[in-house]
């Protein structure tokens, strides 16, 4: 029997309880209220898993019934789950420990129907904030209903914090400009979130820009002048651009009142007492209208005396400030000038992620979060395997310099390009070696996940999902920057390999990964039609999103040979010569694009499908030799 997160203690008994249609789930008065949310979730698990419908009562347990109830021999988050031959009892040490228990039965169910085995499982998390952090911002976002589903599956996964990370995607007063070409979330869906979020233990923390990551809002007219570099407003629609600049000028008196009043607005909507204003990425700070400001006093000075500033007014607002760490780790000493209670989020996504950051913020005594990633952005695919070795020593760090949680990211790059189930194995990973540090391989915990979350009885599922985004040869990050060049005539600090790009490592590659994706197709097929019903219906979406990778490294394949044909033909003779073919391929990139949008809208609002289909239209008219770009030099 799998359980994730893997409990500290598991003892299997002899015998077995029936679960039968008289059986009740029988809530403790004393946890009566939200009693019912954890009954609810028992009752559905109960219905699907056994295909019984369990009354719920409040009272006093009898023989055959499930009794969720509370102990104070228990901490908070802690439970103890015993399966009897004539009952089962769920004690928590707190509401949060109840449902974790009930989560932890859920699992049992799962797997075992109506007849589950007897055991006696004890267990409570090592780090008792884990969190969960998703990007709303930069080209998804999520629909309320989805996102309630998202909390479900932290909730089955004992995470206990969520943060959706925003820049311009919330219906600000005063701010129409910002959000107007958006499709931004409203004040009324927010409470609504943060009110399911509270039922079932997972605290909604607002998270806002507020120093570099302002894209949006200082592109518009009215607010361009405070950017740091001259003329944001009149720079076109560029994802690196968004990426990589437009600081506020914190030497403009105009900047932190604005800031302020779209920190107060936002954090009314939230009961936390928590607020993480981000504070990260700074890359222009000093070096525009601020120079002479940075030139006096430095850079550091200047960005530390900003992030005082914003502490300071959330802690006279109430509210425990987090921010990115990435800017002070550069001086850690400069986190003493800042409040007591602030937390520093150190972040690190790499497969081989050093400890370097964490140590230095835990050698100045800071409270910190330790925050992996799925390896999901920029990606039509997760990279799952760099997503578990990141997440697995970022867990560790945590526990080794004492952090006081874990953070889990999932963010947008460049689109968001990936289907937020994707993120999912990431996401229990997070959970999983946050709740428990004892590290399980990699191929045992993928099988337990496809048991567990995706109801697959042949354990493969998600290894078969790993093996797609290895051949991703062709990546989104490189079409893009291509066509930023290409169609938009930017220019960057740094530039692509292309020579690699061009070479015949890139050539053989993209040849292997052509027949190794029509493998994993087949794969996915054969698995599907094993799995339940109930999850059957994204067997499409990885159909769909294979196709996809194949078709883009085609079109990397198709650049390839217009290169070399270049390079021995003249520019008509190149162009006759590949016509016929590219135009079919241009075909079908259009063609996968329409499901693309269908796939999209699903789950999102329309988000950044407008800036998607121009990069993805470009390519196409490529293809057909339109005037529209030049192939890569």
């Amino acid at each position: 029997m799998y359980l994730l997160p893997k409990p500290k203690q598991m003892e299997i008994r002899t015998g077995t309880f029936a679960l039968g249609y008289q059986s009740r789930i029988v809530i403790d008065p004393q946890i009566l209220e939200n009693g019912r949310v954890y009954a609810s979730i028992l009752k559905s698990c109960a219905w699907t898993s056994a295909g019984l419908s369990l009354k719920m009562v409040a009272g006093k347990p009898k023989a055959g019934d499930i009794f969720l109830t509370l102990t104070h021999v228990l901490s908070p988050q802690e439970y103890c789950l015993e399966i009897e031959e004539n009952r089962v009892t769920v004690f928590g040490g707190d509401g949060a420990g109840v449902l974790y228990g009930v989560e932890t039965l859920c699992q049992v169910m799962e797997q075992c129907g109506a007849v589950l085995e007897c055991v006696k499982v004890t267990d409570k998390p090592d780090l008792l904030r884990r969190g969960y952090y998703l990007d709303e911002t930069r080209g998804r976002v999520l629909k309320l209903d989805y996102l309630k589903k998202v909390v479900d599956r932290l909730c089955r996964y004992k995470i206990n914090e969520l943060q959706l990370y925003v820049e311009h995607t919330y219906l600000f007063e005063g701010l129409s400009e910002m959000w107007r070409d958006e499709t931004p979330l409203t004040a009324q869906e927010i409470m609504e979130l943060d009110a399911y979020c509270r039922e079932r233990h997972v605290e909604l923390v607002p998270s806002l820009s507020s120093f570099g990551h302002l894209y949006t809002l200082l592109s518009t007219k009215t607010y361009g002048e405070l950017c740091e570099m001259e003329n944001s407003w009149k720079q076109p629609f560029s994802y690196i651009d968004r990426m990589r600049h437009h600081t506020i000028n914190v030497g403009d008196e105009r900047a932190l009142p604005l800031i302020k009043g779209m920190l107060e607005e936002y954090m009314s909507l939230f009961s936390t007492d928590k607020f993480n204003f981000c504070g990260d990425e700074t890359f222009d700070l000093g070096k525009g209208k601020a120079k002479p400001l940075a030139d006096e006093k430095g850079v550091h000075r200047i960005y530390i005396d900003y992030i005082k500033e914003l502490c300071e007014f959330l802690v006279e607002k109430g509210k425990q400030p987090m921010f990115w760490g990435d800017v002070i780790c550069g001086e850690p000493e400069l986190v003493k000038e800042l409040p007591e209670n602030v937390i520093c989020l150190t972040w690190g996504y790499a497969p081989d992620q050093s400890d370097e950051a964490a140590r230095k913020m835990a050698e100045t005594g800071v409270k910190q979060y330790l925050c992996p990633g799925v390896s999901s952005w920029n990606h039509w695919m997760a990279h799952i395997e760099n997503s578990y070795e990141n997440i697995v020593r970022m867990c560790s760090y945590a526990q080794k310099y004492e952090a006081i949680g874990v953070l889990n990211t999932d963010w947008g790059d460049f689109g968001h390009i990936t289907h937020p189930e994707f993120s999912v194995p990431g996401m229990i990973y997070g959970a999983a070696f946050s709740w428990n540090h004892e590290t399980i391989p990699f191929e045992e915990i993928n099988r337990q996940i496809s048991r567990l979350e995706f109801q697959d009885p042949s354990e493969r599922i998600v290894d078969v999902l790993a093996g797609i985004a290895k051949q991703e040869v062709v990546s989104w990050h490189m079409l893009v920057t291509n066509y930023e060049i290409e169609a938009l005539h930017n220019t960057f600090e740094w530039q692509p390999d292309w020579q690699k790009f061009f070479g015949p490592e890139m050539e053989a590659a993209l040849g292997k990964a052509g027949k190794e994706l029509e493998g994993l197709k087949n794969q996915i097929r054969e698995i599907t039609a094993g799995m339940d019903s109930s999850r059957r219906g994204m067997a499409g979406i990885y159909e769909h999103t294979i196709d996809g990778v194949a078709i883009w490294n085609e079109v990397g394949a198709t650049l390839i040979a217009r290169k070399k044909a270049e390079e021995t033909l003249d520019a008509g003779q190149a162009g006759e010569a590949f016509s016929q073919a590219d135009c079919r391929l241009a075909e079908r990139l259009e063609t996968w694009y329409m499901v693309y949008k269908e796939i999209w809208r699903e789950d999102s609002r329309e988000g950044d499908l407008g800036h998607l289909g121009e990069i993805v239209f470009w390519y196409a008219d490529l293809l057909r030799g339109r005037e529209r770009g030049h192939v890569m030099n």
